[in-house]
């Protein structure tokens, strides 16, 4: 346990327009040493079945994310309520059967693919700051899955907060900086993350995956191993980013970045654009090549007048 103050939860601060030093750093190499040394690159093949057995046992909330993220953004569920003007942007995702199926062909990663412990929450609400440090909390929807799960809810998180910074700020300079910065994080966030798993990746791989006696130990480099897998963590993390960007607008539990926003028809508006980006990211998670495609749609979205 860890009194942390005068820490702030990350998502009150992004709201605010504070900036936080340090934190794209921070957060990339969390999720990188999470996906790493969680897997069978890291562990013992018998602590690594040993631990997924046990994390399988957190059914109530796996169920809920299962639910919750994957599904019911997509039909008229009981709990799911969305802004007043949105029905039409709505109509456009529930009707898209490619890019429901790409849903819950993440949902089936999700529920089978035990490749790493995941943080299994990593929001925006589940960090907390002061301007130089930054904490992760709220461990309790631990789980064995995708390599790429917590990378890219964080980085969805970003861009909740990035669609919303209109309805933050005071003016357009004060608007353009913020988001600017966001983008930033996004960014470097992404390439902390692939600083940080290539590292372990080269000094600590140990495990039954990928073994030095393949490459190394034959004087050959692990390098396209190693972009392979970084190349499926990402495809991963784009989809995930996509889907809860969803979930986030149209199932039960909303982000206060747009919640916050009195006036209906302008939120309706930002959520509109975080919609939309959301879909482009499911349909094309495989084409999305890297942080800074994904920060060139997020401008390209902003720009759009959809509502």
């Amino acid at each position: 346990m860890e009194m942390l103050l005068p820490h702030i939860i990350l998502r009150k601060k992004l709201i605010a327009g504070e900036y936080i030093n340090g934190l794209a750093q921070r957060l990339g190499e969390f999720c990188a040493r999470n996906a790493f040394r969680g897997s069978d690159l890291s562990l013992q093949t018998a602590d690594k079945k040993s631990d997924t057995a046990m994390f399988q046992g957190n059914l109530a909330l796996m169920a809920i994310t299962e639910s919750l993220v994957f599904t019911e953004p997509y039909f008229e569920a009981e709990m799911n309520h969305h802004t007043d003007g949105l029905d039409p942007i709505v109509k456009i995702l529930r009707s898209d059967v490619k890019m429901k199926s790409e849903a819950q062909r993440m949902l089936m990663k999700f529920t089978a693919n035990t490749e790493t412990l995941c943080h299994g929450d990593l929001h925006s609400g589940s960090v907390m700051c002061t301007d130089n440090e930054t904490k992760v909390i709220d461990p309790e929807f631990a789980f064995y899955g995708p390599m790429g799960f917590d990378l890219g809810m964080n980085i969805a998180n970003y861009l909740m907060a990035f669609f919303s910074q209109p309805a933050h700020r005071q003016n357009s300079t004060e608007i353009d900086s913020f988001q600017n910065w966001i983008l930033k994080v996004i960014e470097e966030t992404i390439q902390a993350f692939i600083d940080e798993f290539s590292n372990l990746w080269h000094n600590n791989r140990q495990g039954i995956l990928f073994p030095k006696c393949l490459f190394e130990d034959q004087d050959q480099s692990s390098q396209f191993a190693l972009n392979s897998v970084i190349k499926n963590i990402w495809s991963d993390a784009v989809s995930v980013c996509g889907i809860e960007m969803h979930r986030r607008c149209l199932s039960l539990a909303h982000n206060a970045d747009f919640e916050q926003i009195e006036d209906l028809s302008f939120r309706a508006k930002l959520e509109a654009r975080n919609l939309l980006m959301g879909r482009e990211l499911i349909l094309n998670s495989d084409k999305i090549k890297d942080a800074s495609e994904l920060t060139s749609l997020a401008i390209k979205f902003n720009e759009r007048n959809i509502l």
